[in-house]
């Protein structure tokens, strides 16, 4: 794996353009196995997460073509309906294609799926909504078995947690399926109304887009279809908290408002202005951030939620950014118990933060950081340590920085065009 030096407090300014958004084109490889005609994608981000599923699906079978951004998938035979162990325990989102397979080729068979170690990831919204539309699972072994002999029926589903991919999952799964499905308490985020309009542009029919209810009236076939994935808010906001955090000037391109409202309010909540325009966002430099005390001078409470509040993918640059405003915050990280880890290599870094318990970690700046060695975790808390090492006094060394290249395309080339000094090196 490569490292990633990085001396810190260099000035940051100038513009960047996201990529496109990992959790819309993952699940959309996935759905490319519904149909035997060609699915085009554009704005694909060139990262690990997406050669890893791209390895998958050639594995069984899909023509895959990748290049310049622009992704070609045709899954005209499929070769094979079991998925090797190695590439299972890479990709969470290897769990996507069991509905897909099952529908199409009858049968499907995986490994529990691997990804990020934030905290526990349940499967069991997965299971109950394949089960209900009529796929038989077998989970009893070291893999997971998936069939069904026949055409699904639809059902009206009620998913006891807003869950991304088990929303994702279901709604792939229903669109062919015999009548009407509907999922209720359906997660809303904007990749799963990204990976719908797919969807939709190869023939399904799909409602309530960007609500919590989605209805699926099912048709029997699908057919091929062009896409383009819209910009990545984890990354753009990523980049807010790294232009914030070193008081930085940004112009970050291929946004859309909308998707940035919260974003925006919770960096309001640090001191920090930032202009939402319509197709990009303006951080202004030369910013002094001061935490806004709640009504009748309270502590502030920052916490995360299913969209559209605030996105546990964004907790991790957030509470770095925290670490330079002048003030104190709370962060309550309510998704996942492991996220706030992270945050013992900022306090070796000279960070002012308590941490309460697995979700709750309160954050007192402005912290002076220095420059440590460390290591990334996963890919967020990756981010947030390279934004921390860019604050910092000195050189940082981040160990395992491939894993934050599983999230984000370029970020070595894209930091040094703002400005930051960072380099990919060799450390024994």
């Amino acid at each position: 794996m490569k490292s990633l030096k990085i001396e810190g407090r260099a000035p940051v300014k100038g513009e960047i353009t996201i990529g496109g958004n990992k959790n819309a084109v993952l699940p959309m490889i996935a759905a490319a196995l519904l149909t035997s005609e060609e699915i085009i994608l554009g704005n694909v981000p060139d990262i690990i997460d997406v050669k890893v599923m791209l390895e998958i699906v050639a594995h069984l079978g899909v023509e895959v073509s990748f290049s310049n951004h622009v992704l070609r998938l045709k899954a005209a035979n499929i070769k094979t309906t079991s998925i090797p162990q190695g590439w299972c325990s890479k990709v969470r989102t290897s769990i996507l294609l069991a509905g897909p397979l099952a529908v199409r080729a009858g049968k499907a068979e995986l490994w529990p799926p691997g990804g990020d170690i934030i905290g526990r990831r349940r499967l069991d919204g997965h299971f109950y909504g394949l089960r209900t539309l009529g796929i038989n699972i077998n989970a009893d072994g070291l893999t997971f078995k998936f069939s069904a002999h026949e055409r699904l029926k639809g059902r009206d589903l009620f998913l006891d947690e807003a869950s991304v991919t088990a929303t994702e999952h279901i709604l792939m799964t229903a669109v062919t399926a015999e009548g009407q499905t509907i999922i209720r308490n359906a997660a809303s985020e904007p990749h799963v109304t990204d990976l719908a309009e797919l969807l939709i542009k190869m023939g399904a029919k799909i409602s309530g887009l960007g609500s919590n209810t989605l209805t699926i009236d099912g048709i029997e076939t699908l057919h091929g279809a062009e896409h383009n994935i819209q910009g990545d808010h984890i990354e753009a906001g990523s980049f807010i908290a790294m232009g914030a955090a070193t008081g930085g000037e940004l112009l970050i391109k291929g946004t859309v408002p909308r998707h940035y409202w919260m974003i925006r309010r919770v960096f309001e909540r640090l001191g920090i202005t930032i202009e939402l325009r319509p197709d990009c966002i303006f951080l202004p430099g030369g910013q002094k951030p001061k935490v806004k005390t709640d009504f009748g001078g309270h502590t502030p409470v920052i916490s995360d939620g299913p969209w559209p509040q605030f996105p546990s993918d964004m907790m991790s640059c957030a509470i770095v950014a925290a670490t330079q405003s002048k003030g104190s915050v709370l962060f309550f990280e309510k998704m996942f118990e492991s996220r706030i880890y992270f945050v013992d290599r900022l306090i070796g870094m000279g960070a002012n933060a308590i941490v309460c318990d697995p979700h709750r970690v309160v954050i007192n700046g402005p912290a002076h950081l220095h420059g440590t060695s460390m290591s990334s975790p996963d890919i967020r808390a990756g981010m947030a340590m390279l934004i921390a090492a860019m604050c910092a006094k000195g050189t940082s060394i981040i160990h395992a920085g491939d894993v934050i290249a599983r999230g984000y395309e370029n970020i070595t080339e894209k930091v040094q065009s703002i400005g930051g000094k960072i380099t990919q090196v060799k450390v024994d």
